[in-house]
C-alpha cells in the first residue's frame, strides 16, 4: 500500500492514486506498507533513493540501523503495535533526502493511521520531509508515553490487588487461584510490554542525536529545538522504563511469594494432620497384635477404651499445634 502527500498551500496534500505515477517525484512524503515489487520500484524511480529490503529494516546493530548512504540518511527502529490486544514489535524505516521522506513498515500502525488523517490538517510553513520525520518521532514517543502510562495504571491495581488486606480466612480461599493466576498472566503481559517499549524508545534514542549530528543542512533552527526536547523526553521515559520493570519485577516476586506460601500452608496442614494421626495408628497397631497374654482382651470395656484412647491421641497433639498457633 502506498500513500503519498505533496507540498500545498496551507499543509500537505495526499495525493490520490492516480496520482502517483505522474507526480510521485514531486512528493515529500512517500508511506509504504507491505509494498509490492512495483510500488518499490515505482518510488525508487521517482525519488532516486535505494530502499532498504524487511530484512535489511530488522538488523539490530547501529551500523545498520542508522547511516548515511549517497546523501541521504537511512534510519530504521522497531515499533510496537497492537498495544491493546496483541502487542507485537515490527521494524520501520525511514530514507531522508533534502527532498523526499520515504517510510517503509510492514505491518499496520493505528499512529501512522492517525498521523496520515491529521497531516492534511496540519498547518506547515516550510513542507519538508524532515519537518514530517520530526512530527512522526514525536507522534512515536508520545504514543510510548501514553502506553506507559497505562501499564503504571495496571501495575498500581494489581498492586493493591495483591496487598489489599483480607477480612477473613474465609475470604482468601476458593478465589486466591483464580486471582494469582491472573495476577501472574498480567504482570507478564506487561513485562512483555514493557520490553518492548524499551526497544521502540532505544530505537528512538538513536536516530535523534544521529540526525541532531548529521542533519545539520536538513534542520532549520526550530526543529534542531524539537530534536533537543524530544532527547530529553526519551531520556525521561528510559529512566520510567527502569522503573516500571522493577515494578514489574517487584510484583512478580511478590505473588510467587504468595503462592509459595500458600503451598507452605497446605503442607504444613498435611504435616499437622500426620503427626496427630500417628499415636492413634500406634495404638491399633498395639492392640492389633495377636498375643495370648494381653490383658485388654478380656475386658468388657477393651473395644470402646481402645477407640477412646486412640481419639485423646489425636486431639492432644491437635490441641497443643493450635495452641502454637501452627493452625
Amino acid at each position: 500500500m502506498l500513500t503519498s502527500f505533496a507540498s500545498a498551500p496551507h499543509a500537505p496534500r495526499q495525493l490520490e492514486e492516480t496520482e502517483h505515477t505522474k507526480i510521485l517525484r514531486d512528493a515529500i512524503w512517500i508511506d509504504l506498507l507491505n509494498p509490492t515489487d512495483t510500488e518499490i520500484q515505482a518510488v525508487q524511480h521517482a525519488t532516486g533513493l535505494e530502499l532498504p529490503t524487511e530484512a535489511e529494516l530488522a538488523e539490530i546493530e547501529s551500523s545498520s540501523r542508522i547511516y548515511t548512504e549517497a546523501g541521504a540518511l537511512y534510519l530504521s527502529m522497531p515499533l510496537v503495535t497492537n498495544v491493546d490486544t496483541d502487542p507485537r514489535s515490527s521494524s520501520i524505516g525511514f530514507v531522508l533526502s533534502r527532498t523526499h521522506l520515504v517510510s517503509i513498515r510492514f505491518m499496520p500502525s493505528r499512529l501512522f493511521d492517525n498521523f496520515i488523517t491529521r497531516l492534511p490538517r496540519t498547518e506547515m510553513p516550510d513542507q519538508t520531509g524532515a519537518r514530517i520525520l520530526v512530527g512522526l518521532l514525536e507522534a512515536v514517543v508520545d504514543r510510548l508515553a501514553d502506553v506507559m502510562e497505562k501499564i503504571r495504571n495496571d501495575l498500581d491495581d494489581i498492586s493493591r490487588a495483591i496487598f489489599r488486606p483480607k477480612k477473613t480466612e474465609k475470604s482468601q480461599s476458593g478465589i486466591d487461584d483464580r486471582e494469582q493466576r491472573e495476577v501472574l498472566q498480567t504482570v507478564g503481559r506487561a513485562g512483555d510490554l514493557v520490553s518492548r517499549i524499551r526497544d521502540s524508545l532505544l530505537g528512538v534514542g538513536r536516530i535523534v542525536p544521529y540526525l541532531l549530528e548529521t542533519a545539520e543542512d536538513f534542520l532549520p533552527p526550530d526543529l534542531r529545538t524539537r530534536l533537543s526536547t524530544l532527547h530529553q523526553d526519551i531520556s525521561s521515559l528510559n529512566d520510567y522504563d527502569s522503573h516500571l520493570t522493577g515494578k514489574v519485577h517487584f510484583l512478580l516476586d511478590a505473588t510467587l511469594g504468595f503462592i509459595s506460601i500458600a503451598q507452605n500452608n497446605i503442607m504444613k496442614v498435611f504435616t499437622v494432620f500426620s503427626v496427630a494421626g500417628i499415636p492413634p495408628v500406634l495404638i491399633a497397631g498395639i492392640y492389633g497384635m495377636n498375643f495370648k497374654n494381653l490383658p485388654e482382651y478380656d475386658w468388657t470395656l477393651g473395644y470402646p477404651f481402645a477407640l477412646l484412647l486412640m481419639l485423646v491421641s489425636a486431639v492432644l497433639p491437635l490441641l497443643w499445634f493450635r495452641r502454637k498457633g501452627w493452625l
